[in-house]
């Protein structure tokens, strides 16, 4: 089993990182999802990858196997926001990396303009301006659930002048004109 407290590697790396088809794919992925290092999209890959290893195993388990651990893998992926209500094995197996990417807070934040850039809505996620169901999140890899996809929102306090990284000089002004 391990010793829990040791912390085991989360991703594998590329079996052959040199190919150049697969390094632009990953700058690509990296660029537009506005990831730090390849080791992130490396652990969305492996997590990918699992998932749908569990797929085909279920595929070829026998009918009793496979109806009750369908609906569990099918109810996991359902709560991470990953397929949607009427979704099967066959729709797990279709699956890409971009779709586990999207489910991270920093994708989101940036889908819903909240930042101007991805590596912006990092930023405001790193700095603590950025909450999930009331909870402030600085995790920009944190993959946001189903449940919470509404409630991501601008921490109080985060003004539209910060948040959209206009010019800082303009909001005390405004406040100065409101106070009078």
């Amino acid at each position: 089993m391990g010793d829990p407290k040791k912390a085991r590697k989360q991703y594998n790396r590329p079996r052959s990182p040199w190919r150049t088809d697969q390094l632009a794919q990953e700058l690509y992925l990296l660029g537009t999802f506005g990831l730090r290092n390849k080791r992130e999209l490396w652990k969305a890959q492996t997590q990918l990858s699992g998932v749908r290893k569990q797929a085909r195993t279920l595929l070829a388990a026998t009918q009793v196997v496979r109806e009750r651990e369908e609906k569990k893998l099918l109810d996991s992926l359902r709560r991470r926001g990953l397929v949607g209500e009427a979704a099967t094995l066959d729709d797990i197996l279709s699956l890409t990396v971009e779709d586990v990417l999207s489910r991270r807070l920093q994708t989101m934040v940036f889908k819903k303009g909240m930042a101007l850039s991805p590596l912006h809505s990092r930023q405001l996620i790193v700095h603590g301006h950025v909450t999930v169901g009331g909870r402030v999140i600085t995790i920009p890899g944190y993959e946001v659930p189903a449940s919470e996809q509404e409630t991501v929102v601008l921490a109080v306090g985060v003004g539209k002048v910060e948040a959209a990284g206009g010019d800082r000089a303009e909001a005390p002004a405004e406040q100065q004109a409101q106070a009078q």
